[in-house]
């Protein structure tokens, strides 16, 4: 109970909304991470490597005075989503958002070149893994009053780019996905949308980019807001491709 005389605290803007992160152990994944623990969200967070994500484990404690649960996994264990979305129905009954944000370069190489394993794994990380989401997840989405998903798509899948071939396209098929999973959801409580974050100081920008001045670019952490207002249960954006730039 506040003590007599005290000020309400302001209400945050993901209080108790169930999010499910991608990507979460560096980049754009970690910088949401910890921007919606600071708005109230409990978080489920994955990532390949069990190090960094106790590193945003740390940080997420810091800012909101609670740990995320995390989830060591490779997003191609296509089994390991499934086993993901049992373990948050029976853990939590729901999920309020997901954030689509993993995601694989591979190489840079012309088409003719580009090495089949690359290929197949840049489609699984960037699409079929996104689609095992969306089966996934998809109930848990539709059990909350607000569901609200988010995928990280990139401006290459609008542009015929040379060397790109493998990301650029895989982003393209993402975003086919992205809307239609949201004509499928558009008469229920579910939201879905793309963000295209634009040049970001990532390791994968420095990949795609080796000689550019990091400097230059703005911060993952900077576009995080457009994340929040994304997630919001009061956001009515739907089918849309949102850019942070």
């Amino acid at each position: 109970m506040p003590r007599p005389g005290a000020k309400p605290q302001p209400s945050k803007r993901l209080d108790g909304r169930v999010a499910l992160v991608t990507g979460a152990s560096r980049g754009i994944g970690a910088a949401v991470a910890k921007r919606f623990a600071e708005e109230g969200a409990h978080l489920v967070l994955t990532a390949r490597t069990p190090g960094a994500l106790e590193e945003i484990d740390d940080q997420v404690r810091a800012a909101s005075g609670r740990s995320a649960t995390l989830v060591p996994m490779e997003l191609t264990d296509f089994d390991a989503i499934d086993r993901l979305g049992a373990a948050i129905f029976e853990r939590f009954k729901r999920l309020d958002v997901l954030i689509g944000n993993a995601g694989l370069l591979g190489t840079l190489s012309p088409l003719a070149h580009t090495e089949p394993a690359v290929w197949d794994q840049v489609m699984a990380v960037n699409v079929t893994a996104n689609w095992r989401l969306i089966r996934s997840m998809d109930p848990l989405l539709r059990a909350s009053p607000a569901g609200r998903v988010v995928f990280v798509t990139s401006t290459v899948a609008r542009e015929a780019r040379a060397y790109w071939g493998a990301y650029a396209i895989s982003k393209c098929a993402l975003e086919m996905l992205a809307l239609i999973y949201a004509a499928e959801v558009a008469k229920t409580n579910v939201r879905v949308n793309l963000l295209n974050p634009g040049g970001t100081r990532t390791a994968m920008r420095a990949a795609a980019f080796p000689g550019e001045d990091p400097m230059t670019l703005k911060t993952a952490d900077s576009i995080s807001g457009f994340f929040v207002e994304l997630a919001e249960a009061a956001c009515s954006r739907h089918g849309e491709l949102i850019k942070a730039f």
